[in-house]
């Protein structure tokens, strides 16, 4: 079994001195193996670090600033892997985290499978990996979940393994949640409607310093939030099919939006606005699910119920 490590970088320079060694020896007893770094156009001194490792590691420069989807996206094409482990700059992988991700690999039903992410947060450090999700109010809400369960709702893009095969039979990342968050909960969704397993393995261990990112570094708390809110929309017109649960998006959105009125909330409905620029794609994607799905949206959220 191939496996392929994928980092996309903006702007990490210190992260990846920290975080590389420690990439590089988790997979240092793997022959079939390689590690790949893609960078986002940088404006740090992170290809010189980077081209410090050259001898250990795989570079690729995009030409312009990409974004984290279409960036992992460009990696898995070109790696070798059946296995693609995609870790964010800013995580620190245990040395053994490896070995038991792919023992959940030998079930060829299984997409992916998450790390237990030990995630830094105002000094303290917070266990994470294992989501679940709920309608609520006529929109999908995701959450952490307990952690003694082997199944998760969606397997983090900066901490977990995806096989090969699926992810291409998926399409990938979704380019329509630029330029960061949701894609890793969409494409698991997809995987579950498709009738494929996502799972979370407490025992492949990482250590993310969540704070030090670059999303954060890059861009203010309203951009980010006005994100949040239009990759949400994204999601719900894009994957939710079943008719009572569409029904119900639409049917709730004026109450949305007098509360978001009433809290002057301008991330709302500016988040609101931008996901219509991607109704094509939206639209597109939405029909071809329809025509394959195997799962209905009612039974995948009924293994997430807490």
């Amino acid at each position: 079994m191939k496996i392929s490590i994928i980092i996309p970088n903006y702007n990490g320079s210190m992260l990846l001195k920290k975080n590389i060694p420690a990439v590089i020896n988790s997979i240092k007893k793997y022959k079939n193996s390689e590690i790949i770094i893609i960078d986002d156009c940088s404006v740090d001194n992170s290809l010189s670090v980077l081209n410090s490792f050259k001898n250990n590691i795989i570079i690729i420069e995009n030409n312009k600033n990409i974004g984290f989807a279409d960036s992992v996206n460009i990696a898995v094409k070109k790696s070798i892997g059946d296995i693609i482990i995609l870790l964010n700059s800013d995580v620190r992988p245990d040395l053994d985290f490896i070995k038991p991700l792919l023992f959940h690999f030998e079930n060829e039903k299984v997409f992916a499978v998450g790390c237990l992410d030990k995630s830094i947060e105002n000094g303290e450090i917070i266990q994470r990996g294992r989501g679940i999700g709920s309608w609520t109010r006529g929109f999908f809400q995701h959450s952490a979940g307990e952690l003694d369960k082997k199944n998760t709702l969606w397997v983090s893009g900066g901490s977990g393994a995806f096989r090969k095969s699926i992810w291409e039979k998926l399409g990938g990342f979704s380019s329509a949640y630029y330029p960061f968050y949701w894609e890793d909960i969409d494409i698991s969704y997809r995987a579950w409607k498709l009738g494929y397993e996502v799972h979370f393995e407490k025992q492949s261990k990482v250590i993310h310093e969540h704070e030090e990112g670059a999303i954060r570094k890059k861009f203010n708390s309203q951009y980010i939030k006005t994100t949040a809110y239009k990759n949400q929309f994204i999601f719900v017109w894009k994957n939710i099919t079943d008719v009572e649960l569409c029904m119900s998006h639409a049917l709730w959105l004026p109450y949305h939006f007098l509360i978001a009125l009433k809290n002057v909330n301008l991330a709302f409905f500016i988040g609101f606005l931008k996901a219509f620029f991607y109704i094509p794609i939206i639209l597109l994607e939405n029909i071809t699910l329809r025509n394959k799905k195997i799962i209905s949206d009612k039974n995948i959220l009924s293994l997430f119920k807490k």
